[in-house]
């Protein structure tokens, strides 16, 4: 395990996310075994007359509002997914009414810095007066309006996740786009490992389906415009994608030293024995297209846990749809995995789920770990016409039983930041 003995192991004890298939992860991965999609109509906005209409959006009215007594109407969308995520990874992980010392508990989690409400701003014309802006109107606003810059605010999620346990360790927020959630996971990983904390809220939890984020996104190409279809627009690896399914929601893991966990009896899912993060350096929206910061980000993950690409049963791809991402990240298997990239079992649950952004790792690191457990891999579903520039095995159409020892996750972001993680069986073995 890595180049140092001494190094504490790493285990994941609770679980717990929201997307558009469901509030419980049992029920979601029953899903993505299923071969469903959460693909539908975008309801947050008006998007009729917006190329782009459709999405994988949760039903906020199926989560309880949390109990924060004063703030509870300023939460954004991605705060209550946090909360109501960590709440379930809380509860499985049996933590309710752990006696601990709460400087040894920490939260580092992934959220991204965009509002949601957008059409509650007044006409601009009415904050400005002559050439000048308006101070008093302006003042009004944020009077009359705080979520409005508590949903600007990316450490409140850390904030509140932290003041719901009463967490006093390690505190931090990680944005880097799409590999938000993967990174704030391996962070986590390595304070734990090095021994910095002993338990970890981590993940991640996002909502961009917002005007203004869905507007963006169009004009940089990057969504999927098959708006008469929304169960079959998110196709990674298919000849015939067109861009990413934009979502939402959040995938929330308590990450815990395997001793701690053990004395206290807690549930181990998973353990966690590697991390890698790099960076492209190339451009701000394109992957490299000689795969060369994705690989070494697999590779230095590999080599955090000790162990060779002969030995990865299962990848979690990136996989977002796009024709360049899915390209590029088939090259990236293959330049970090030799000739085991033949052999390797590789899928993406953004086919069914589409991109949740900073949420996007947390949520695929949860099904990289259910698959440990079920010995299953989940399917590439809408795989119909393979790229003949993505010709590994991506799993298409139907899950399919395996001996699954070691999985990996990949997450790749804007601006050419890349994330991967290993995560290892867990059969009750300390040793």
């Amino acid at each position: 395990m890595g180049d140092d003995k001494q190094q504490r192991r790493v285990v994941v004890t609770g679980m717990g996310s929201v997307c558009s298939l469901g509030t419980d992860v049992s029920e979601i991965w029953d899903s993505i075994l299923a071969g469903r999609s959460g693909a539908g109509p975008i309801r947050q906005f008006d998007s009729r007359n917006f190329p782009v209409r459709i999405g994988s959006e949760v039903d906020l009215e199926t989560l309880p509002m949390p109990d924060f007594e004063g703030i509870d109407k300023f939460l954004s969308r991605s705060a209550r997914f946090g909360l109501f995520a960590m709440d379930r990874a809380w509860a499985d992980a049996k933590l309710e009414d752990e006696p601990a010392d709460r400087a040894r508990y920490g939260v580092i989690i992934g959220a991204s810095t965009f509002p949601i409400v957008e059409g509650s701003l007044p006409d601009p014309r009415k904050l400005i007066q002559g050439n000048r802006y308006n101070a008093d109107a302006y003042l009004a606003v944020c009077r009359e309006r705080p979520d409005l810059l508590a949903q600007r605010d990316i450490p409140l999620i850390s904030t509140l996740l932290s003041l719901r346990r009463d967490l006093r360790g390690p505190s931090c927020t990680v944005q880097s786009a799409c590999t938000s959630a993967t990174q704030a996971i391996g962070e986590a990983f390595q304070s734990i490992r090095e021994g910095r904390a002993d338990v970890i809220v981590t993940g991640g939890a996002d909502s961009m389906m917002s005007v203004v984020c869905v507007a963006g996104f169009t004009l940089l190409g990057a969504l999927t415009q098959r708006n008469d279809n929304p169960s079959k627009a998110s196709r990674p690896f298919d000849l015939r994608r067109d861009g990413f399914l934009i979502g939402e929601g959040a995938g929330v893991l308590i990450v815990e030293e395997m001793e701690h966990a053990l004395k206290r009896g807690a549930p181990i899912h998973a353990e966690i024995t590697g991390y890698g993060s790099t960076s492209d350096g190339y451009r701000f929206t394109d992957i490299h297209p000689q795969a060369l910061g994705p690989a070494r980000c697999m590779t230095a993950a590999l080599r955090s846990a000790g162990i060779g690409p002969e030995d990865v049963d299962y990848v979690n791809a990136h996989g977002t749809s796009t024709p360049q991402n899915d390209a590029v990240e088939t090259l990236a298997i293959k330049r970090a995995f030799g000739e085991a990239a033949r052999h390797v079992a590789i899928s993406s649950t953004k086919s069914q789920l589409g991109h949740l952004v900073c949420a996007a790792g947390g949520v695929e690191a949860i099904f990289c770990v259910k698959a440990l457990q079920s010995q299953v891999v989940p399917p590439t579903i809408n795989l119909e016409d393979p790229d003949p520039d993505c010709d590994l095995d991506y799993v298409p159409h139907e899950p399919r039983p395996a001996r699954l020892r070691i999985a990996l996750s990949n997450s790749f972001g804007f601006g050419g930041q890349n994330g991967a993680l290993v995560f290892r069986h867990w059969d009750g073995a300390a040793a």
